[in-house]
Protein backbone atom coordinates (compact mmCIF):
# COMPACT_ATOMS: atom_id res chain seq x y z
CA UNK A 1 0.00 0.00 0.00
CA UNK A 2 2.72 2.34 0.44
CA UNK A 3 3.89 2.00 -3.05
CA UNK A 4 0.90 2.43 -4.45
CA UNK A 5 0.30 5.86 -1.87
CA UNK A 6 3.59 7.18 -2.77
CA UNK A 7 3.33 6.73 -6.87
CA UNK A 8 -0.54 8.84 -6.27
CA UNK A 9 0.75 11.12 -4.23
CA UNK A 10 3.61 12.07 -6.56
CA UNK A 11 1.06 11.65 -9.32
CA UNK A 12 -1.29 14.35 -7.55
CA UNK A 13 1.59 17.15 -7.50
CA UNK A 14 2.30 16.27 -11.27
CA UNK A 15 -1.21 16.89 -12.29
CA UNK A 16 -1.40 20.28 -10.04
CA UNK A 17 1.52 21.52 -11.52
CA UNK A 18 0.94 20.39 -15.58
CA UNK A 19 -2.73 20.83 -15.07
CA UNK A 20 -3.66 23.76 -12.95
CA UNK A 21 -7.13 23.83 -14.32
CA UNK A 22 -7.91 20.64 -13.25
CA UNK A 23 -6.30 20.84 -9.50
CA UNK A 24 -9.42 20.08 -7.48
CA UNK A 25 -10.28 16.81 -9.69
CA UNK A 26 -7.10 15.68 -9.14
CA UNK A 27 -7.17 16.30 -5.46
CA UNK A 28 -10.26 14.66 -4.80
CA UNK A 29 -9.57 11.86 -7.38
CA UNK A 30 -6.77 10.65 -5.12
CA UNK A 31 -8.94 11.09 -2.20
CA UNK A 32 -11.11 8.91 -4.09
CA UNK A 33 -8.89 6.36 -4.81
CA UNK A 34 -7.35 6.21 -1.32
CA UNK A 35 -10.89 5.66 0.10
CA UNK A 36 -11.83 2.56 -2.50
CA UNK A 37 -8.77 1.11 -1.53
CA UNK A 38 -8.97 1.45 2.14
CA UNK A 39 -5.71 3.71 2.57
CA UNK A 40 -8.07 5.90 4.25
CA UNK A 41 -11.45 4.43 5.90
CA UNK A 42 -14.68 5.39 4.92
CA UNK A 43 -15.02 6.67 8.83
CA UNK A 44 -11.88 8.76 9.02
CA UNK A 45 -13.48 11.45 6.61
CA UNK A 46 -15.56 13.37 8.88
CA UNK A 47 -12.78 13.63 11.30
CA UNK A 48 -9.86 14.53 8.49
CA UNK A 49 -11.30 17.12 6.34
CA UNK A 50 -9.96 20.17 8.49
CA UNK A 51 -13.90 22.37 8.66
CA UNK A 52 -12.62 24.88 10.39
CA UNK A 53 -10.16 26.32 7.90
CA UNK A 54 -12.67 25.77 5.22
CA UNK A 55 -15.81 27.39 6.69
CA UNK A 56 -12.95 30.22 7.70
CA UNK A 57 -12.13 30.34 4.14
CA UNK A 58 -15.77 30.12 2.41
CA UNK A 59 -16.74 33.13 5.31
CA UNK A 60 -13.84 35.24 4.85
CA UNK A 61 -13.80 35.47 0.30
CA UNK A 62 -17.74 35.87 0.79
CA UNK A 63 -17.62 38.97 2.90
CA UNK A 64 -14.42 40.38 0.74
CA UNK A 65 -16.32 40.03 -2.13
CA UNK A 66 -19.69 42.24 -0.43
CA UNK A 67 -16.56 44.51 0.82
CA UNK A 68 -15.36 44.83 -3.37
CA UNK A 69 -18.34 46.14 -4.19
CA UNK A 70 -18.58 48.56 -1.42
CA UNK A 71 -15.99 50.27 -3.26
CA UNK A 72 -14.15 51.10 -0.19
CA UNK A 73 -11.09 49.40 -1.46
CA UNK A 74 -11.24 52.33 -3.96
CA UNK A 75 -12.14 55.03 -1.79
CA UNK A 76 -9.24 54.15 0.79
CA UNK A 77 -6.77 54.14 -1.89
CA UNK A 78 -7.88 57.76 -3.69
CA UNK A 79 -7.10 59.07 -0.42
CA UNK A 80 -3.47 57.72 -0.51
CA UNK A 81 -3.24 58.88 -4.08
CA UNK A 82 -4.27 62.39 -2.95
CA UNK A 83 -1.28 62.83 -0.44
CA UNK A 84 1.60 60.82 -2.72
CA UNK A 85 4.44 63.26 -4.23
CA UNK A 86 5.04 60.88 -7.22
CA UNK A 87 4.65 57.98 -9.42
CA UNK A 88 7.41 56.20 -7.67
CA UNK A 89 6.01 57.01 -3.95
CA UNK A 90 2.79 55.78 -5.76
CA UNK A 91 3.67 53.00 -6.64
CA UNK A 92 6.17 52.03 -3.28
CA UNK A 93 2.40 53.10 -1.18
CA UNK A 94 0.01 50.90 -3.31
CA UNK A 95 2.41 47.90 -2.59
CA UNK A 96 2.43 48.52 1.08
CA UNK A 97 -1.51 49.35 1.13
CA UNK A 98 -2.03 46.23 -0.35
CA UNK A 99 0.24 44.23 2.12
CA UNK A 100 -1.86 45.93 4.92
CA UNK A 101 -4.99 44.85 3.06
CA UNK A 102 -3.57 41.92 2.41
CA UNK A 103 -2.73 40.89 6.12
CA UNK A 104 -6.48 40.30 6.34
CA UNK A 105 -8.18 39.94 3.36
CA UNK A 106 -7.08 36.71 0.73
CA UNK A 107 -4.46 37.84 -1.58
CA UNK A 108 -6.11 37.38 -4.81
CA UNK A 109 -9.17 39.41 -3.87
CA UNK A 110 -6.34 42.34 -2.54
CA UNK A 111 -5.56 42.37 -6.53
CA UNK A 112 -8.56 42.16 -7.59
CA UNK A 113 -9.53 45.46 -4.96
CA UNK A 114 -6.30 47.44 -5.70
CA UNK A 115 -5.24 46.68 -9.12
CA UNK A 116 -7.71 49.19 -10.97
CA UNK A 117 -6.48 51.90 -8.80
CA UNK A 118 -3.30 51.14 -10.55
CA UNK A 119 -4.80 50.48 -14.04
CA UNK A 120 -6.50 53.85 -13.90
CA UNK A 121 -3.79 55.82 -12.65
CA UNK A 122 -1.38 54.64 -15.47
CA UNK A 123 -3.63 55.65 -17.83
CA UNK A 124 -3.72 59.31 -17.05
CA UNK A 125 0.05 59.19 -16.61
CA UNK A 126 0.26 57.41 -19.81
CA UNK A 127 3.21 54.72 -18.48
CA UNK A 128 3.03 51.14 -18.33
CA UNK A 129 0.91 49.38 -15.42
CA UNK A 130 3.27 46.35 -15.24
CA UNK A 131 4.80 47.65 -12.22
CA UNK A 132 2.60 48.81 -9.83
CA UNK A 133 -0.01 45.68 -10.70
CA UNK A 134 3.12 43.13 -9.93
CA UNK A 135 4.47 45.91 -6.87
CA UNK A 136 0.58 45.01 -5.51
CA UNK A 137 0.78 41.38 -6.17
CA UNK A 138 3.97 40.34 -4.63
CA UNK A 139 3.05 42.83 -1.35
CA UNK A 140 -0.05 41.03 -1.01
CA UNK A 141 1.86 37.56 -0.71
CA UNK A 142 4.19 39.03 1.63
CA UNK A 143 1.87 39.92 4.35
CA UNK A 144 -0.29 36.82 3.69
CA UNK A 145 2.09 35.36 6.32
CA UNK A 146 1.48 38.47 8.87
CA UNK A 147 -2.23 37.00 10.44
CA UNK A 148 -3.74 34.12 10.97
CA UNK A 149 -6.69 35.01 8.52
CA UNK A 150 -4.30 36.47 5.77
CA UNK A 151 -3.75 33.75 3.63
CA UNK A 152 -4.89 29.95 3.60
CA UNK A 153 -1.34 28.82 4.28
CA UNK A 154 -1.77 30.80 7.49
CA UNK A 155 -4.91 28.93 8.16
CA UNK A 156 -3.18 25.99 7.82
CA UNK A 157 -0.42 26.42 10.26
CA UNK A 158 -3.05 27.84 12.89
CA UNK A 159 -4.87 24.85 12.19
CA UNK A 160 -1.93 22.84 12.65
CA UNK A 161 -0.53 24.57 15.67
CA UNK A 162 -3.64 24.94 17.24
CA UNK A 163 -2.82 29.29 16.98
CA UNK A 164 -5.19 31.79 17.61
CA UNK A 165 -5.58 34.71 15.96
CA UNK A 166 -3.51 36.73 18.67
CA UNK A 167 -0.46 34.07 18.39
CA UNK A 168 0.64 35.88 15.27
CA UNK A 169 0.90 38.91 16.78
CA UNK A 170 2.34 37.51 20.32
CA UNK A 171 3.43 34.24 20.67
CA UNK A 172 4.74 32.56 24.08
CA UNK A 173 5.90 35.87 24.83
CA UNK A 174 7.99 36.56 22.15
CA UNK A 175 7.66 38.42 18.75
CA UNK A 176 4.71 36.54 16.82
CA UNK A 177 4.70 36.48 12.84
CA UNK A 178 2.95 39.72 12.04
CA UNK A 179 6.25 41.70 13.24
CA UNK A 180 8.80 38.87 11.46
CA UNK A 181 6.41 39.98 8.27
CA UNK A 182 6.65 43.80 8.98
CA UNK A 183 10.34 43.89 9.35
CA UNK A 184 10.58 42.13 6.16
CA UNK A 185 8.16 44.65 4.64
CA UNK A 186 9.87 47.10 6.25
CA UNK A 187 13.25 45.71 4.28
CA UNK A 188 11.14 45.73 0.80
CA UNK A 189 11.10 49.39 0.97
CA UNK A 190 14.64 50.71 -0.03
CA UNK A 191 14.60 47.64 -2.56
CA UNK A 192 11.80 49.34 -4.12
CA UNK A 193 12.62 52.74 -4.51
CA UNK A 194 15.48 51.38 -5.87
CA UNK A 195 13.55 49.00 -8.78
CA UNK A 196 11.22 51.98 -9.52
CA UNK A 197 13.64 55.05 -9.54
CA UNK A 198 12.94 55.95 -12.80
CA UNK A 199 9.48 56.66 -12.14
CA UNK A 200 9.22 60.46 -11.22
CA UNK A 201 5.88 61.58 -12.96
CA UNK A 202 4.05 63.92 -10.73
CA UNK A 203 0.11 63.03 -9.70
CA UNK A 204 -2.68 65.37 -9.98
CA UNK A 205 -5.73 64.70 -7.88
CA UNK A 206 -8.66 63.12 -8.41
CA UNK A 207 -12.14 63.14 -7.23
CA UNK A 208 -12.71 60.25 -4.47
CA UNK A 209 -14.91 56.81 -5.44
CA UNK A 210 -17.77 57.29 -3.54
CA UNK A 211 -18.89 54.03 -1.30
CA UNK A 212 -22.31 52.76 -2.13
CA UNK A 213 -22.58 50.40 1.46
CA UNK A 214 -20.32 50.99 4.65
CA UNK A 215 -22.02 47.48 5.66
CA UNK A 216 -19.26 44.91 3.94
CA UNK A 217 -16.29 47.34 6.04
CA UNK A 218 -18.39 47.10 9.44
CA UNK A 219 -18.83 42.81 8.23
CA UNK A 220 -15.08 42.25 7.29
CA UNK A 221 -13.85 44.15 10.65
CA UNK A 222 -16.49 42.59 13.05
CA UNK A 223 -14.95 39.49 12.00
CA UNK A 224 -11.34 40.59 12.77
CA UNK A 225 -12.48 41.50 15.99
CA UNK A 226 -14.39 38.61 16.88
CA UNK A 227 -11.22 36.56 15.96
CA UNK A 228 -9.25 38.56 18.26
CA UNK A 229 -11.81 37.86 21.16
CA UNK A 230 -12.21 34.48 20.24
CA UNK A 231 -8.55 33.90 20.89
CA UNK A 232 -8.76 34.48 24.56
CA UNK A 233 -11.88 32.28 25.20
CA UNK A 234 -10.12 28.93 26.61
CA UNK A 235 -11.10 25.03 25.40
CA UNK A 236 -13.34 26.55 22.69
CA UNK A 237 -14.53 24.35 19.97
CA UNK A 238 -12.62 23.75 16.78
CA UNK A 239 -14.78 24.96 14.43
CA UNK A 240 -15.12 28.55 16.39
CA UNK A 241 -13.10 30.31 14.09
CA UNK A 242 -15.08 29.01 10.73
CA UNK A 243 -18.34 29.82 12.46
CA UNK A 244 -17.37 33.08 12.81
CA UNK A 245 -16.55 33.86 9.87
CA UNK A 246 -19.51 31.78 8.51
CA UNK A 247 -21.67 33.95 10.73
CA UNK A 248 -20.46 37.49 9.95
CA UNK A 249 -20.60 36.14 5.64
CA UNK A 250 -24.56 34.81 6.42
CA UNK A 251 -25.61 37.56 8.41
CA UNK A 252 -24.35 40.20 5.75
CA UNK A 253 -25.77 38.34 2.97
CA UNK A 254 -28.47 38.06 4.32
CA UNK A 255 -28.82 42.45 5.04
CA UNK A 256 -27.52 42.90 1.64
CA UNK A 257 -30.00 40.81 -0.44
CA UNK A 258 -32.90 42.48 1.63
CA UNK A 259 -32.06 45.62 0.52
CA UNK A 260 -30.60 45.25 -3.13
CA UNK A 261 -33.15 41.76 -3.59
CA UNK A 262 -31.71 38.47 -3.68
CA UNK A 263 -29.93 38.01 -7.58
CA UNK A 264 -27.01 39.84 -5.23
CA UNK A 265 -27.33 36.37 -3.06
CA UNK A 266 -26.50 34.42 -6.62
CA UNK A 267 -23.62 37.06 -7.97
CA UNK A 268 -21.62 36.52 -4.24
CA UNK A 269 -21.58 33.07 -3.82
CA UNK A 270 -20.21 32.59 -7.37
CA UNK A 271 -17.90 34.87 -6.44
CA UNK A 272 -16.20 32.03 -3.62
CA UNK A 273 -13.43 30.23 -4.98
CA UNK A 274 -15.06 26.41 -4.30
CA UNK A 275 -12.47 24.88 -6.54
CA UNK A 276 -9.73 26.06 -3.55
CA UNK A 277 -12.16 24.40 -0.78
CA UNK A 278 -12.74 21.21 -2.60
CA UNK A 279 -8.73 20.98 -3.27
CA UNK A 280 -7.86 20.99 0.19
CA UNK A 281 -10.57 19.17 1.33
CA UNK A 282 -9.45 16.50 -1.57
CA UNK A 283 -5.59 16.99 0.15
CA UNK A 284 -6.72 16.91 3.62
CA UNK A 285 -7.37 13.26 2.58
CA UNK A 286 -4.29 12.67 0.08
CA UNK A 287 -2.60 13.68 3.07
CA UNK A 288 -4.28 11.41 5.97
CA UNK A 289 -3.38 8.81 3.36
CA UNK A 290 0.25 9.08 3.22
CA UNK A 291 0.34 9.27 6.81
CA UNK A 292 -1.33 6.36 7.31
CA UNK A 293 1.33 4.33 5.37
CA UNK A 294 4.04 6.07 6.77
CA UNK A 295 5.38 8.39 4.25
CA UNK A 296 5.43 11.32 6.17
CA UNK A 297 7.63 9.40 8.78
CA UNK A 298 9.66 8.78 5.79
CA UNK A 299 9.89 12.01 4.82
CA UNK A 300 10.81 13.64 8.62
CA UNK A 301 13.49 10.69 8.54
CA UNK A 302 15.18 12.04 5.05
CA UNK A 303 15.33 15.51 5.94
CA UNK A 304 16.53 14.68 9.74
CA UNK A 305 19.19 13.09 7.75
CA UNK A 306 19.76 15.85 5.36
CA UNK A 307 20.17 18.58 8.72
CA UNK A 308 22.90 15.74 10.32
CA UNK A 309 20.29 15.95 13.68
CA UNK A 310 21.69 19.76 13.59
CA UNK A 311 18.45 22.03 14.32
CA UNK A 312 20.09 25.24 12.41
CA UNK A 313 20.97 23.30 9.31
CA UNK A 314 17.44 21.47 9.43
CA UNK A 315 15.49 25.27 9.59
CA UNK A 316 18.34 26.15 6.79
CA UNK A 317 17.03 23.41 4.48
CA UNK A 318 12.92 23.79 5.50
CA UNK A 319 13.00 27.59 5.07
CA UNK A 320 15.01 27.53 1.19
CA UNK A 321 13.98 24.50 0.15
CA UNK A 322 10.58 26.10 0.42
CA UNK A 323 11.24 29.32 -1.20
CA UNK A 324 12.85 27.46 -4.35
CA UNK A 325 9.91 24.83 -4.54
CA UNK A 326 7.06 27.32 -3.68
CA UNK A 327 8.48 29.46 -7.07
CA UNK A 328 6.97 26.62 -9.37
CA UNK A 329 4.42 24.73 -7.13
CA UNK A 330 1.50 26.02 -5.57
CA UNK A 331 1.95 27.17 -2.07
CA UNK A 332 -1.22 25.48 -0.24
CA UNK A 333 -0.77 22.12 -1.45
CA UNK A 334 3.15 22.40 -0.32
CA UNK A 335 2.51 23.95 2.96
CA UNK A 336 -0.85 21.12 3.85
CA UNK A 337 1.67 18.89 2.85
CA UNK A 338 4.60 19.46 4.65
CA UNK A 339 3.28 20.74 8.07
CA UNK A 340 3.28 17.30 9.72
CA UNK A 341 6.28 16.47 7.89
CA UNK A 342 8.11 19.73 9.66
CA UNK A 343 6.24 18.55 12.85
CA UNK A 344 7.27 14.87 12.29
CA UNK A 345 10.93 16.30 11.95
CA UNK A 346 10.86 18.13 15.13
CA UNK A 347 9.92 15.49 16.66
CA UNK A 348 12.77 13.08 15.73
CA UNK A 349 15.28 15.60 16.75
CA UNK A 350 13.62 15.66 20.08
CA UNK A 351 13.11 19.75 19.78
CA UNK A 352 9.75 22.45 19.71
CA UNK A 353 8.18 22.92 16.10
CA UNK A 354 7.61 26.43 16.19
CA UNK A 355 10.84 27.55 14.58
CA UNK A 356 10.43 24.89 11.64
CA UNK A 357 6.62 25.33 10.74
CA UNK A 358 7.32 29.18 10.77
CA UNK A 359 10.54 29.09 8.76
CA UNK A 360 8.25 26.87 6.43
CA UNK A 361 5.84 29.41 5.89
CA UNK A 362 8.01 32.22 5.68
CA UNK A 363 9.83 30.09 2.57
CA UNK A 364 6.55 28.70 1.32
CA UNK A 365 4.36 31.90 1.19
CA UNK A 366 7.32 34.51 0.17
CA UNK A 367 8.53 31.72 -2.26
CA UNK A 368 5.37 32.37 -4.74
CA UNK A 369 7.25 35.70 -5.52
CA UNK A 370 9.85 34.61 -7.21
CA UNK A 371 8.11 33.62 -10.76
CA UNK A 372 4.67 34.51 -12.14
CA UNK A 373 3.54 31.13 -11.18
CA UNK A 374 4.22 30.82 -7.81
CA UNK A 375 1.53 32.09 -6.24
CA UNK A 376 -2.48 32.46 -6.93
CA UNK A 377 -1.96 36.61 -6.76
CA UNK A 378 0.57 36.76 -9.19
CA UNK A 379 -1.40 34.48 -11.66
CA UNK A 380 -4.40 37.18 -11.21
CA UNK A 381 -2.22 40.14 -11.65
CA UNK A 382 -0.74 38.78 -14.73
CA UNK A 383 -3.45 37.98 -16.41
CA UNK A 384 -5.03 41.55 -15.17
CA UNK A 385 -2.13 42.69 -17.28
CA UNK A 386 -2.79 40.71 -20.07
CA UNK A 387 -6.64 41.77 -20.75
CA UNK A 388 -5.50 45.41 -20.68
CA UNK A 389 -2.54 44.46 -23.72
CA UNK A 390 0.82 44.04 -21.33
CA UNK A 391 2.15 40.42 -21.74
CA UNK A 392 4.65 40.10 -18.51
CA UNK A 393 7.32 37.82 -19.57
CA UNK A 394 8.80 35.71 -16.74
CA UNK A 395 12.20 37.67 -16.94
CA UNK A 396 9.99 40.66 -16.10
CA UNK A 397 7.95 39.53 -13.55
CA UNK A 398 11.32 38.49 -11.74
CA UNK A 399 13.11 41.90 -12.37
CA UNK A 400 10.48 42.77 -8.87
CA UNK A 401 9.78 39.42 -7.29
CA UNK A 402 13.27 38.08 -6.85
CA UNK A 403 15.20 40.96 -4.79
CA UNK A 404 11.78 41.57 -3.36
CA UNK A 405 11.85 38.08 -2.52
CA UNK A 406 15.36 37.39 -1.13
CA UNK A 407 15.01 40.47 1.27
CA UNK A 408 12.21 39.53 2.74
CA UNK A 409 12.99 36.00 2.79
CA UNK A 410 16.27 36.30 4.80
CA UNK A 411 14.59 39.20 7.02
CA UNK A 412 12.11 36.59 7.94
CA UNK A 413 14.72 33.75 7.96
CA UNK A 414 16.82 35.74 10.35
CA UNK A 415 13.90 36.60 12.78
CA UNK A 416 12.45 33.70 13.03
CA UNK A 417 15.44 31.91 13.87
CA UNK A 418 16.42 34.51 16.61
CA UNK A 419 12.94 34.41 18.05
CA UNK A 420 11.57 30.86 18.21
CA UNK A 421 15.01 28.34 18.33
CA UNK A 422 15.25 28.36 21.82
CA UNK A 423 11.31 27.40 22.92
CA UNK A 424 11.47 24.33 24.83
CA UNK A 425 9.36 21.55 23.73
Amino acid sequence: MKTIALLTFIAVYALLLLLPKYRAVSALSAAALFLLLRIVPLGDVAGTVDWNVLMMLAGTMGTVDLFIRSNMPNRLSDRLVAVLPSVKWLIIALALFAGLVSAFVDNVATVLMLAPVGLAISKKLNISPAQPILAIAVSSNLQGAATLVGDTTSILLGGHMGLDFMDFFVYRGRPGLFWVVQAGALMTVPVMLFLFRKEKGKLYGAALTPVTDYLPTCLLLGTVLSLIAASFIPNKPEITNGLICMTFFLAGLAAECGRYGTALAKDVLKAIDYETLALLAGLFLVIRGIERAGIIDDLSYIITGMGGGNLFLTYTIIVWASVLISAFVDNIPYTATMLPVVGGVAAALGVDQTVLCFGLLVGATLGGNLTPVGASANIAACGILRREGYEVSAGQFMRIGVPFTLTAVLTGYVLCWLFYAGLGV
